[in-house]
């Protein structure tokens, strides 16, 4: 725990630093591009300029509903945890970590001290810090101090928008390991968000028979049949429709990606009699039902999946042989100044938005 706090140092008075521009955010549909100061690396982090941070749906809960869960904006913070940098000031040299060598950041920051940690289960740790939610701050700015531990170095060739799309990527492969796809599968996914997306494009590559995506948004669908769906659904309902003289009437599994509180019952709709159902969205108002006798009824798995553990190195090389393209589900770039429009853009589905990357 003393390790995990030493890593959320606080910054030095205000008065002894210099301003930095930054996305500032206040509470629900409150975020604005401010100034806070420049943070100064505590022993074992490095500074970085921030050179891309995409915009995560985790970040427009923040933004629509002021949290997640028990992670509140009580006061003001910087959003932000999608994103890659530069190492400066020579902040890396006692690491091997020249000035400029371009870095993604696993945003999450496990205490390593828990039983969850020794049990290798970073990513469920109680005491994370994660770096963008609440109170900690976020990578929509200039600069940021990230533990060294933190930062994983990318191939020449690789792009700052790329490296910062990892993290995303890292999450849908997280929750596809969870799937634990076989060749042959039906898979369904729900919702052609980036994580729908990505999931999609990833299951293309681990055998699935029949890639199914169901998704109210028509010119999301229309980009999940662009990236290799099978078919695409504006609802469960069409899907069962178009299933239901199939064996199996239903998916064998389905990998709920959306941020409907009915996201996780309509995947275990659309999932077939013995099933798996893997849920990685974030509901809005942190709260879904279940029909109890249908899951029963059904005898299904069912898994939620949590961040990622040790993805990145995979995530990287999956990137690297060009097996996976993540700027494909990129649809706006815009300077960090346009912070408020991003957010605005991405909730109200405007100009055809999917992922949004900003460039301070």
């Amino acid at each position: 725990m003393t390790e995990a706090t030493d890593q959320a140092a606080p910054y030095p008075s205000p008065e002894l630093q210099t301003q930095m521009p930054a996305a500032i955010m206040r509470g629900a549909h409150q975020i604005e591009l401010g100034h806070i100061p420049k943070p100064v690396p505590a022993p074992g982090q490095v500074l970085l300029r921030v050179r891309a941070n995409s915009v995560c749906g985790s970040d427009l809960h923040y933004y629509h509903e002021g949290k997640i869960g028990s992670a509140v904006v009580e006061t003001e913070f910087t959003p932000g945890h999608e994103f890659a940098g530069e190492l400066v000031e020579g902040t890396g040299a006692a690491f091997g970590l020249p000035d400029g060598t371009l870095v993604a950041v696993d945003p999450a920051q496990p205490c390593h001290h828990c039983p969850w940690c020794y049990e290798g289960h970073h990513h469920l740790c109680p005491n994370m810090i994660f770096v963008g939610a609440p109170p900690y701050a976020g990578a929509m700015a200039e600069y940021i101090a990230v533990p060294v531990s933190s930062v994983f170095p990318v191939p020449q060739g690789f792009t700052a928008q790329q490296a910062a799309l990892l993290e995303p990527l890292g999450v849908a492969m997280h929750a596809l390991d969870l799937a634990k796809l076989r060749p042959g599968t039906h898979l369904a996914i729900l919702g052609a968000g980036p994580i729908g997306l990505y999931l999609l494009m990833l299951a293309r590559l681990s055998g699935a028979l029949t890639l199914s995506v169901i998704e109210p948004q028509a010119y999301r669908r229309g980009r999940a049949l662009e990236l290799g769906a099978t078919a695409a659904y504006a609802s469960v309902s069409d899907y069962l429709q178009a299933v239901k003289e199939t064996p199996r009437r239903g998916a064998d599994v389905v990998i709920e990606a959306t941020t409907s509180p009915d996201g996780p019952r309509h995947a275990t709709e659309a999932v077939r009699i013995g099933g798996k159902v893997v849920l990685v969205g974030i509901p809005d108002g942190d709260e879904f039902s279940l029909t109890a006798s249908q899951v029963r009824r059904k005898g299904l798995s069912i898994k939620l999946s949590r961040r990622m553990g040790n993805i990145y190195p995979r995530a990287i090389e999956y990137v690297q042989r060009g097996l996976i393209d993540v700027n494909a589900i990129v649809t706006h770039v815009l300077p960090l100044s346009q912070v408020r429009h991003a957010f605005e853009m991405l909730e109200t589905y405007q100009d055809q938005a999917i992922k949004v990357v900003l460039i301070p």
